[in-house]
């Protein structure tokens, strides 16, 4: 109808898929676009977008990184690419994350070979996976098919999850972007369970449900979340980014560390009942 038309102009519009005109709709010729014709790249491109520049915040200058084949890290790379300010060595085997930021002055860029695949061209396999245990670097940055509490990140396949492992032995920390499009549901191949991650970069769809499911991760179940939120200075979304900015807050490993002795603390005053 009428009405389902302009509505899907209006959505696509908001999307920037197409650009609204008086009576109809024009197509968006943006630089994505004219390069690149994987499908996923351009499935919640104003989240991805955003994600990418929450996750930018956490690059320092000098940094080295790997950055994986997936939708969301190609949209970093476009962020790194386009703020010379910090100096960055990033190492991919994702070929257009590396088209993007070949000949960049500020990036250091080397590319992991292996054998070419999968919609968003990248280097998989046996070849792959060794030339990454050659690198030692401060973050990794990587997209996953879903995330599911109860089972853990989650890959398409086995060649990509494999990859992913080896990413992050490689890595110091490592960070997880993904939209809240990802959360739910599962794979057969689980890359790892979701608290040996460093952070988990999406936006503000998540649902409270998986919000909690977080927390419960992060936290050791006999302390009180609403007294260790406020010590923190956590807000209820702490585990994730809230409308696309990173709330600080303690890492699972940092949590540890300094929460240690908090667990008697609160067992004294609460005469042993301290509760989740």
């Amino acid at each position: 109808s009428e009405v389902t038309i302009r509505n899907d102009i209006k959505a696509m519009d908001i999307e920037g898929l197409l650009k609204r005109t008086h009576g109809g709709a024009v197509k968006v010729e943006t630089e994505t676009e004219r390069k690149y014709s994987a499908e996923t790249i351009y499935r919640n491109v104003t989240q991805k977008k955003q994600i990418a520049e929450a996750a930018y915040e956490f690059l320092d200058d000098r940094d080295t990184i790997i950055i994986d084949d997936a939708s969301t890290s190609f949209y970093l790379a476009q962020e790194i690419k386009n703020h010379p300010e910090k100096r960055i060595a990033v190492v991919t085997n994702s070929l257009i994350a590396g088209n993007e930021l070949a000949g960049v002055g500020h990036v250091e860029l080397f590319m992991i070979g292996g054998y070419v695949t999968g919609h968003l061209a990248a280097t998989m396999g046996d070849v792959a996976i060794q030339n990454m245990s050659k690198f030692h670097v401060d973050k990794a940055f990587i997209g996953v098919h879903s995330i599911n509490f109860n089972v853990g990140l989650t890959s398409i396949a086995t060649p990509q999850m494999e990859v992913k492992k080896a990413i992050m032995k490689a890595a110091e920390k490592v960070y997880v972007l993904a939209d809240s499009s990802k959360f739910g549901g599962g794979y057969l191949s689980v890359i790892c369970p979701t608290n040996e991650v460093d952070k988990i970069i999406t936006d503000d769809g998540v649902s409270k449900e998986d919000i909690q499911k977080a927390k419960e991760l992060l936290l050791d179940p006999r302390l009180k979340i609403g007294e260790i939120g406020a010590d923190c200075g956590f807000s209820d979304t702490s585990y994730f980014t809230k409308t696309f900015r990173e709330i600080k807050h303690c890492t699972p490993r940092e949590y540890r560390q300094k929460f240690a002795g908090r667990e008697q603390s609160l067992s004294r005053r609460d005469g042993g009942r301290a509760g989740a």
